[in-house]
């Protein structure tokens, strides 16, 4: 379907993204960091997932959310690399109208549910450590099921509601988006019309998709901070730090560039600032993730290496 079928309200068929630079001669060299970035991102997540599913010990309920996570972390990059690659080939970047909203929707599906799924790992965190007793009933299979189905319906409503929002706005030119991937804030300012009910809009998804999952990790680690500081020994109090610490430091990286980037629409134009948050959101913190779990967990370090050298793991 033609935009203008949406009551003929858009003359613009396809957008030109400027991309990190025009500079021609920094594009080879941009071309092959990222193409780097996105091998050893997809390399590591695809190894994470491996070393989750050879290893028995592995198959608890926070390793089914890490896979999870992984999977996300593979979709997230792999929405947005891949073009931005193929546009540094190219020395252009024109994308058609209808691609450019299934980039939006599809990054914003994945991200959403990479939030609510952290949630969800912070819970697991909770139950493990505050609930041990009821732990095994409270998180079984189904609940994991469960709250894994219930992170992408809220994230799949989120993402539809604003490019639907998008695919309505009144966009009659300039067609030229400052960025290098399709995202709202960018395409809220080529828009002729008022885009004050979407940027409500999207501040109330920013609440759902953002505010309260950080609320409901913060009351969850409150109160395993306070069931750690219980624990006599201090080795004990070691390991569940340590659990809990790559996950607090995803979270922090996740939120911290999310909350920048959408929190504040309106304030500030599109810049190169927001290039860089954007290659943070979706470049840097998928590729962190497999490093700073594996960093600290021994038994996903010993499993990697009994995968990357081929040795069966011990009976």
């Amino acid at each position: 379907m033609e935009p203008g079928a949406w009551g003929n309200k858009t003359a613009v068929t396809e957008f030109i993204l400027l991309g990190l630079t025009e500079n021609i001669k920094l594009q080879p060299l941009l071309f092959a960091v990222f193409l780097f970035a996105y091998v050893l991102t997809v390399g590591g997540n695809v190894s994470i997932l491996a070393a989750i599913c050879v290893e028995p010990k592995l198959h608890t309920p926070m390793y089914y959310f890490l896979g999870n996570l992984s999977l996300l972390d593979i979709g997230c990059i792999t929405v947005t690399v891949p073009p931005m690659l193929a546009c540094l080939l190219a020395h252009r970047c024109r994308v058609p109208y209808a691609a450019c909203i299934a980039q939006l929707f599809f990054f914003h599906l994945l991200a959403g549910v990479d939030c609510h799924l952290l949630t969800a790992m912070a819970y697991d965190r909770y139950l493990a450590i505050c609930q041990p007793l009821s732990y095994s009933t409270r998180m079984s299979p189904a609940v994991q099921g469960a709250l894994v189905g219930a992170c992408c319906t809220v994230s799949c409503v989120n993402a539809l509601t604003h490019t639907v929002g998008v695919a309505l706005l009144d966009l009659c030119g300039p067609n030229v988006v400052n960025h290098f991937y399709c995202d709202l804030p960018p395409l809220f300012q080529l828009s002729c019309s008022s885009t004050h009910l979407h940027g409500q809009l999207l501040f109330v998804g920013a609440t759902v998709m953002g505010v309260i999952p950080v609320i409901l990790i913060s009351v969850s680690y409150a109160h395993v901070a306070a069931a750690v500081l219980r624990i006599r020994s201090a080795q004990g109090r070691r390991k569940a730090f340590s659990t809990c610490g790559s996950h607090l430091t995803v979270v922090c990286i996740f939120y911290g560039t999310g909350f920048f980037s959408y929190m504040r629409l309106g304030s500030v134009s599109a810049s190169d600032k927001d290039k860089g948050i954007g290659i943070f959101n979706t470049i840097l913190s998928p590729m962190l993730n497999p490093v700073i779990y594996s960093l600290r967990n021994p038994d996903v370090q010993g499993t990697l290496k009994r995968v990357l050298t081929g040795k069966r793991p011990p009976q």
